[in-house]
Parts: structure tokens; C-alpha cells; sequence
């Protein structure tokens, strides 16, 4: 499928959309916990993971998939949920342990669950994979529509995980892609330290499937490399390993310094690429850009406070709605 302009201002605005999400968590984030780094105090106790330059994967993928397609995401899943229109007010309020949260605030940010949008996340790493190709089998044993796509990162790829669900994947050749976003980093081991091989998406042909490599943390070339490995799937010709490079511009988790990393290693932030790739173009003007950056962030701003506003599960709650 053509990209059109009104896809990528889209791609814009989701990108956008999500990182002035993860800003706010941010900064809402470090309330209470200066100057000493106090982790559990303030709104947001415990760990943060954003996907500050990750943006255009969820962009990207998610617009090549359908409503019937079932997503799994991993510890650091706020682009994706984002771009695929996830419930905002109800997620912001989850990360917030606030009772409207689609967990009634009990999940946090690595376990956002909507199934409106057949979205799931899991802070364990690769857990998704199997989860997924289950939900790849059981569209075709009930003849329903869609396809699975597991997100996870790099590191994922050298979990027993990714390798045993592969196996069954392309034994079964089943509707079924995961997506290998390649920051380079697993927390602080560089992916040249972990990996024998310098891409993931080379691994393909021991399962039998496609595997495809993108460079260049580009909404549009990840549209593209989405498209056909979809296409590939709804037409019963088995997985895809889909290799993404993207960026961390942030630490692992917040309070991650991230002082491991070279100076010359340093990551881009694609979104200002992206915005003057438009601009350059004719997709998009000075003023059409900004627009779009105030109405987006209008948008987080009142789920932010819809949020805050909302009040904590009730004391009496605490064993309701969680499984153990």
C-alpha cells in the first residue's frame, strides 16, 4: 500500500503523540526523588522505561496492521500502545496506580493490557513471543482473521524464548512476526558483546521465514518493511523476523546514566529528522507542524490530568483484579 500525505502526518503526529507522553512521565517521574535518587517515593514509585526515540517503530508497524491483529509488547511498550490507539486516558491513569487504569492500576506501565485493541505487554523479557504465536495459532484453528506481532528488543533475541517459539513458528508456519528493535543496548551491554551476529533478522533462515533488516529509524521505510511481512502472513507463507535499528535517547530505566555509552555511539533523535523529511517535502509547513504538536500535546496533557484527578484503588480492592 502507497503511503499518502494523510498517513504520514499521522506517522507525525503518533510520533509526537508518545513523546510528549513519555516526557511527562518523565518529569512527573523525578517529583520526590531529588536530590538523592529516592525510587520509591513520589507518583510514579519503582521503575520507568520510555521509548524516547523508538517512536517511529510503533508508528510505522502499527499502521500496516488491522484491528483483528494481536500485539504483544515488552518492558518498554509506550509507543507501540500508543500508536495502536490504546485507551490514553485509562493508560495514564494505570501508570499512575490510579483506579480507572485499564489494570485498575494495578499493572503499571510494563503490563498495559487493553483488549479493545488485542494489545498486551509484559515486563519479562521475550515473554511475549510465545503468547503470541499461541494467539497466531488459535486465529487459524477458529478460521478468524489477523496476525500475531510479538515487539521485543534486541537482547530478547538471545532468549531460549525468541528461539523455541520460532521453531514451532516456522515448523507451523503460522501468521506470525516479531519485531527486533535494535538499540543496541541490553540495559548496559552493547548488542557486539552479546550477539555472534551483527543483525537478528540473519537468523530467519534456521526457522525457515523472512527475515528483514531496517537502518534507518524512518516511519516510512518501516511502514514498507511492515507491509510486506504482513502481507507474507495473511497470505500463509509463514513468520518474519523484523529487524529494526531504532533509538534509546533515554536510559535503560530512569535514573540509568547511561555512562557506558561512547561518545561517538551517541543515538539521533528521529523525530526532528522526520519533521523536516515532511516539511522538505510539501507534507508538511512550519505552521501545519506546529499544529499538529500543540493538538497532540493538548491531548496528553488532559489525559495527564484526568489522571491525577482519578482516585487510588480502594484498600478493600487489593486482592481483586490481580493473579497469583
Amino acid at each position: 500500500m502507497s503511503l499518502t500525505p494523510d498517513m504520514r502526518r499521522g506517522f507525525y503526529r503518533t510520533m509526537v503523540k508518545s513523546r510528549h507522553f513519555d516526557d511527562s512521565m518523565i518529569a512527573l517521574y523525578w517529583v520526590g526523588k531529588t536530590p538523592i535518587f529516592a525510587f520509591g517515593k513520589g507518583p510514579l514509585p519503582g521503575e520507568l522505561h520510555c521509548s524516547n526515540g523508538a517512536e517511529p517503530v510503533g508508528a510505522g508497524v502499527c499502521a500496516a496492521l488491522s484491528a483483528d491483529d494481536m500485539i504483544t509488547a515488552d518492558h518498554r511498550p509506550h509507543h507501540v500502545a500508543v500508536a495502536r490507539g490504546v485507551d490514553f486516558p485509562r493508560m495514564c491513569a494505570e501508570l499512575l496506580g490510579k483506579e480507572p487504569g485499564l489494570s485498575h492500576g494495578k499493572g503499571g506501565h510494563m503490563h498495559i493490557y487493553d483488549p479493545k485493541v488485542n494489545f498486551a505487554s509484559s515486563g519479562i523479557i521475550a515473554e511475549g513471543m510465545a503468547p503470541a504465536a499461541g494467539m497466531a495459532l488459535a486465529r487459524r484453528l477458529q478460521k478468524k482473521p489477523g496476525i500475531a506481532v510479538a515487539f521485543i528488543g534486541e537482547g530478547a533475541a538471545n532468549q531460549g524464548a525468541f528461539h523455541e517459539t520460532l521453531n514451532i513458528v516456522g515448523v507451523m508456519k503460522l501468521p506470525f512476526i516479531v519485531v527486533v528493535q535494535d538499540n543496541e543496548w541490553g540495559v548496559s551491554t552493547s548488542k557486539a558483546e552479546s550477539t555472534a551476529i551483527a543483525r537478528n533478522s540473519d537468523r530467519a533462515s534456521a526457522y525457515g521465514m523472512a527475515g528483514e533488516y531496517v537502518e534507518s529509524n524512518d516511519a516510512d521505510d518501516i511502514y514498507h518493511a511492515a507491509a510486506r511481512a504482513v502481507a507474507r502472513a495473511r497470505a500463509g507463507e509463514g513468520g518474519t523476523i523484523l529487524e529494526l535499528k531504532t533509538a534509546r535517547l533515554v536510559g535503560h530505566f530512569m535514573g540509568d546514566q547511561q555512562g557506558y555509552i561512547p561518545p561517538e555511539k551517541a543515538q539521533v533523535d528521529p523525530l526532528p529528522l522526520y519533521r523536516a523529511k515532511l516539511i522538505a517535502e510539501g507534507v508538511l509547513t512550519e505552521d501545519s507542524a506546529a499544529a499538529i504538536e500543540a493538538e497532540a500535546k493538548a491531548e496528553v496533557d488532559a489525559a495527564m490530568q484526568f489522571a491525577k484527578d482519578a482516585p487510588y484503588p480502594a484498600p478493600q480492592d487489593a486482592y481483586n483484579h490481580v493473579f497469583a
